[in-house]
């Protein structure tokens, strides 16, 4: 599913493979170490892992950010999660976690049988009810989940016994399996199902849950850290790290400073500006790997004033292509990415086989910019350097979180040129909180936003589809024939086919103009060189780090638990 990013942080086969980007270090030594701290046991090491923002919630369906999703991981399992070549396709190359085996008994019916050694932190037994129960929630309406969309094409779930569930789908499609293990993180049906549903998101038990996970919440300091401690016991094998502590910095050169001074080991998207001063420390590995994000400025469709009427500056197609041509996007990734990013040509990253530098978007004209919109009405009457129609300025507001600093620094880039071809574009940060409230309100006439994309290219309905209105799909936009172009994508078990469905609808897309493409990230993660086997998935940055070791030779004084 896609994942909202308040902060900032090759081509491929045709079945949708990934690059992994993976380091394994050998510890040659490092400053602050002391030599003489020493493992009582055969099992120590605690990795430090610093984010800028906080989750507010760990209870899975109601997770919205990727530091939500990523602590809540630690607790919490899929049925089966993706290989190490990302294929979402194949069944074969998934990797078993709740379920131990499963088979397809024929086009529409799955069967999944449970590890019998899976367990609940409390020693309770994970069962095929407690799978039943999770979907029921994930698909509940009033729980508005994030997966909610990609998991509709499933038409029941049911308990064969206590330990083999069966999922039916309503159609065959080639990612049935995908949608049906990865979405969805198992809950506890003994201790949620006695909480009305309405008061989960709210209940102590959302901030403090009992997963089935390699690790437990054992503290969770509000506005400074969360500690968890792994469980020995934990059936899919003893975790690497004896202790994991999530610190939050706020400031993401705070960040990577406590990296360097030896009291974070790990941050996962470094800024530009410190990649250099991290490159120098030989302590520290910056270690690149792609992204599935991207960023953009998406218009509101609709009067966020009058919801049932269309926006008084984008409703017209002309204008938007206008804007997008007025936006030197190349420029803009060269002063605030450097090397460390590219252009999209449309909802759509290098991480993904559908991409294709031509795509259809809309190149820096402003020549052509200037003309669309004298097209179109909009003029200078009056001399003060703002175009204007029938007496209403052509000026809007563009809402962005504060914690994205390559946001802001874009912004204010976007907003000198719009200026120069006669738009008064008003920035407006917001803190990530209210940011996410006026988005998903339709609350806005701009957003910068940015998503996060799994290794489908089934997220980009959730955005861009007509079925997504009301939840991600903010621009509010609807084209019948690219929801159509969606579905064949989908249904096609021809890869061909399907690739040339999906850009046919990009291209469409890029034709109305919903939003402007304004980047995405090349990651640059930080990793102390203590560090043994660091992987890093580009979907989910976090999803080996229970995986992970601390060298023997580089223990800290943290490591050692009595």
């Amino acid at each position: 599913m896609a994942r909202l990013t308040p902060h900032d942080g090759e081509p491929m086969k045709k079945r949708i493979r990934l690059t992994v980007w993976a380091a394994a270090f050998v510890f040659t030594g490092a400053a602050g170490c002391a030599p003489d701290v020493r493992c009582p046991t055969d099992w120590c090491g605690t990795v430090v892992v610093i984010t800028g923002a906080e989750p507010s919630t760990l209870l899975p369906p109601f997770t919205q950010f990727d530091v939500e999703i990523g602590i809540s991981d630690l607790l919490f399992l899929k049925l089966a999660d993706l290989g190490t070549d990302l294929n979402t396709i194949d069944p074969e190359t998934f990797e078993p976690r709740l379920a131990a085996s499963w088979a397809f008994e024929d086009s529409l019916t799955l069967r999944l049988d449970l590890d019998p050694a899976a367990r609940w932190h409390d020693g309770t037994p994970v069962t095929a009810s407690d799978v039943v129960f999770t979907f029921d929630m994930y698909r509940d309406s009033s729980i508005a989940a994030r997966a909610r969309s990609r998991i509709s094409r499933i038409a029941s779930v049911s308990a064969r016994d206590g330990r083999s569930v069966e999922i039916r789908f309503d159609r065959a499609y080639p990612e049935s399996f995908f949608d049906a293990v990865y979405h969805v993180r198992v809950l506890p049906k003994h201790l949620l199902d006695t909480i009305p549903r309405s008061a989960l998101a709210t209940h102590s038990i959302a901030r403090r849950p009992m997963g089935n996970g390699p690790f437990r919440l054992t503290r969770w300091n509000t506005g400074e850290l969360m500690d968890f401690a792994a469980d020995s016991s934990f059936f899919l094998g003893r975790p690497g790290p004896r202790r994991i502590v999530w610190r939050f910095a706020g400031d993401p050169s705070a960040a990577a400073t406590q990296v360097l001074a030896g009291e974070a080991d790990f941050l996962n998207a470094l800024r530009r500006d410190d990649i250099s001063r991290v490159e120098a420390d030989e302590r520290v590995q910056v270690i690149p790997y792609p992204s599935v994000a991207y960023a953009y400025i998406v218009f509101n469709l609709r009067d966020p004033r009058e919801p049932s009427q269309p926006h008084p500056i984008f409703r017209d197609r002309t204008v938007r292509r206008a804007l997008a041509m007025a936006v030197n996007r190349s420029g803009i990734v060269r002063a605030v990415r450097g090397d460390w990013g590219n252009v999209p040509p449309g909802p759509v990253t290098r991480a993904l086989s559908i991409w294709d530098e031509d795509l259809g978007a809309w190149p820096f004209d402003t020549t052509q910019a200037r003309t669309l919109l004298d097209s179109a009405g909009w003029r200078d009457t009056d001399g003060n350097g703002i175009r204007d129609r029938g007496g209403q300025p052509l000026r809007f507001e563009l809402v962005l979180p504060n914690s994205s600093n390559d946001r802001q620094r874009s912004a204010v880039i976007v907003q000198e040129q719009l200026r120069r071809v006669g738009v008064e574009m008003v920035i407006t940060p917001l803190d990530p909180g209210t940011w996410i409230e006026r988005s998903t309100s339709g609350q806005f006439d701009a957003n910068f936003g940015a998503r996060n994309q799994d290794p489908s290219p089934g997220t980009i309905l959730e955005a861009w589809s007509s079925a997504g209105i009301g939840a991600d799909n903010w621009a509010q936009y609807v084209n019948p024939t690219v929801d159509s172009l969606f579905r064949a994508a989908l249904e096609t078990y021809d890869p061909d086919a399907a690739v040339a469905a999906w850009r046919d609808a990009i291209r469409r897309i890029n034709q109305d103009t919903p939003a402007i493409w304004m980047y995405s990230p090349v990651q640059a993660a930080a990793v102390h060189r203590r560090i043994l086997n660091p992987s890093i998935r580009p979907d989910e940055w976090w999803a080996t780090l229970w995986t992970w070791r601390v060298s023997p030779n580089a223990l800290l004084a943290r490591d050692v638990i009595n």
